[in-house]
């Protein structure tokens, strides 16, 4: 080997889901150092973080000039912030991140409603959820007792078309999708000549369940293209692109070229393809108003988010990693492993492992960045947020890598610098005054969760999943039914679900799917004949029990949804994923009994 694995944080072997060890195949470890360019010793950081009060790092003599403004000696009495160390005598300079090193808590016990955006409409929306349904969502369930809502990522997708459905499957995790734009929110709006015809098309597509998210963009891009002339000479626009910096410049840029070469920036001319070179510049400035146009429907939903947020506290969720064709993989390119994909070993329920597709940061060249991708994906999620849910946060201590092409059965876990991620991940919490949930589902090592706690992460609690009763959960977590990947209480209750996976070739675990139903029945106190609507109500008040500070009901089990949002494992269409509206609009939702039987019952245990 070129090096050794170990020193490179790339694991020899893994114990699995059942404890067994399981030894990484040496022709993948050896093809995952030669995607880091391991030769020898890693590489000094260009970065380190340290908590107020904690033993300088040991970097010599030096000056440290603050992000504050001045300059000072490295010293443990540093303040909070990015600082820069300057050694003595010349030397490249290194990042110095200062943070507290743990999240805020939660302020009191509070409950909240858990939507995909997307199949939250009104009456209003054109044929998709948007901020405005947000905003409308948020003084409902405000009404109702909520103190937050959590909604799936709202990272923007590569901005071609077809679009990609998956939140999680993002172009980026640093800037929003437009498709939640409100349209008929956006400044001039109102005086558009047109604007009633394209809002009536809109509408239209209300009428179907099934979420056509193409035509809805082409809808709102025709309105959109017509209003950016009207506002673009905004000041607030003007401050908020200097905020953003180049970083969405960049963004605006990839948007720009990918309308005339695709979204596959590989295949773009070939002085295109990285975003420092002078052809970039140089399109640019040829096309800076369609650059302009793109960076505007940031700044677009910059401001609808913040409107929607000061209804009722949002919060959001952080996507694991980003679409390979995408921005952010061209934008931060320098910081990923080539030829490698994120995925899952096998376990009982996958026994082939899994690949996402999604490119893995490689750590080392993350840290020569100065974890910047990191913390402007974090300012991103944070922003107008009261809190960041972090989807897999186990990721941020290890990451399974599959070669390119490979098995995913032959993957190879390549350990992070979490000491590092999770000072910025506080920093940037701290600074947004929010609240922070990993989402530690499955197979978890158990200095993860311990760290975690340290930190003041909340951790992740699923009804389904746990054996023990609601009332022994931990205080700092988010208790929830189920998730968008899982089924629904009604899927379950009417073998729905079941039905489904059945239908769809699945071979599920037949035994683990009637334990369910049998912990639903015993749980929610209700038999099998029983209306769905009194076995959803019954399993609510079970997890209203639960002393977490957070806890989180579905807008799926508050309409009685039978489908659940995902169906891991299924492709080509064969199930609606990410792609089903709800099957009423939010004014009916208003005014049915069993969102208000469950509101009551979680608000019970609530702070006021």
């Amino acid at each position: 080997m070129s090096a050794d694995p170990e020193l490179w944080g790339v694991c020899r072997g893994f114990h699995d889901v059942t404890g067994a060890w399981r030894e990484a195949p040496v022709e993948a470890v050896e093809a995952v150092l030669e995607a880091m360019g391991a030769e020898g010793e890693p590489p000094p950081p260009a970065a380190v973080t340290v908590r107020p009060g904690g033993a300088p790092p040991s970097l010599g003599p030096g000056v440290v000039l603050l992000e504050q403004g001045g300059e000072t000696r490295l010293s443990a009495d540093l303040p909070s912030g990015y600082h820069r160390f300057q050694p003595d005598g010349g030397g490249e300079p290194i990042r110095l991140i200062v943070g507290p090193g743990v999240v805020p808590r939660p302020r009191g016990r509070r409950w909240g409603f858990s939507a995909q955006l997307y199949a939250t409409r009104t009456k209003r929306s054109w044929g998709v959820g948007d901020l405005g349904d947000l905003g409308e969502l948020g003084s409902w369930a405000a009404g109702e007792g909520a103190g937050f809502t959590l909604v799936n990522p709202l990272h923007a997708p590569t901005p071609t078309v077809p679009q990609q459905p998956s939140p999680y499957y993002p172009g980026s995790r640093c800037f929003t999708n437009p498709l939640y734009i409100a349209v008929e929110d956006v400044p001039g709006a109102e005086a558009l000549p047109g604007l009633g015809e394209l809002a009536a098309a809109g509408r239209s597509l209300n009428d179907r369940r099934l979420i056509d998210r193409d035509a809805a963009w082409g809808l709102k891009s025709a309105a959109l293209e017509r209003l950016h002339p009207l506002s673009a000479g905004d000041p607030g626009f003007e401050a908020f692109r200097a905020e953003r910096g180049r970083p969405l410049e960049l963004f605006a840029s990839f948007c720009a070229i990918a309308e005339e070469h695709g979204a596959g920036w590989r295949d773009w001319p070939a002085g295109l393809r990285h975003p420092s070179g002078p052809a970039v510049t140089s399109f640019a400035a040829e096309r800076r108003g369609r650059v302009r146009y793109h960076a505007w429907l940031q700044w677009i939903l910059d401001r609808q988010l913040a409107a929607a947020s000061q209804r009722l506290g949002v919060v959001t969720d952080l996507a694991v990693g980003v679409d390979p064709s995408g921005p952010d993989s061209w934008i931060w390119q320098d910081s990923f492993a080539p030829g490698m994909r994120v995925g899952a070993p096998p376990d009982e329920f996958n026994t082939l492992g899994q690949d996402w597709g999604l490119p893995p940061f490689d750590p080392w060249r993350l840290r020569r960045a100065a974890y910047e991708p990191w913390v402007e994906a974090l300012r991103a999620g944070f922003r107008h947020g009261a809190g960041l849910r972090v989807d897999h946060v186990m990721g941020l201590f290890r990451l399974y890598w599959v070669p390119e092409g490979g098995d995913a059965r032959s993957g190879v876990y390549v350990r992070y610098p979490h000491e590092d991620l999770l000072n910025i991940l506080a920093l940037e919490a701290d600074r947004a005054g929010a609240f922070v949930v990993g989402e530690d589902l499955g197979t978890v090592e158990d200095e993860v969760r311990r760290e975690l706690a340290a930190r003041q992460v909340c951790s992740y609690r699923v009804w389904w999943f746990e054996e023990s009763d609601p009332a022994a959960w931990p205080e700092a977590a988010l208790g929830a039914v189920t998730t968008h990947d899982l089924p629904t209480v009604a899927g379950v209750h009417t073998g729905s679900d079941l039905d489904a996976q059945r239908r769809l070739g699945m071979e599920p675990n037949e035994d683990s799917s009637a334990a369910l139903r049998n912990k639903l029945l015993e749980r929610a106190g209700a038999a099998p004949g029983d209306p769905v609507e009194e076995v959803i109500a019954g399993v609510y008040r079970d997890l209203a029990r639960a002393p977490c500070a957070l806890l989180c009901a579905s807008l799926d089990d508050a309409l009685g949804v039978e489908e659940r949002p995902n169906m891991p494992g299924t492709t080509g269409g064969s199930w609606p994923n990410w792609s089903l509206a709800l099957p009423v609009p939010l004014e009916e939702i208003r005014r049915r009994e069993l969102p208000r039987r469950i509101a009551a019952e979680l608000r019970r245990g609530a702070d006021p």
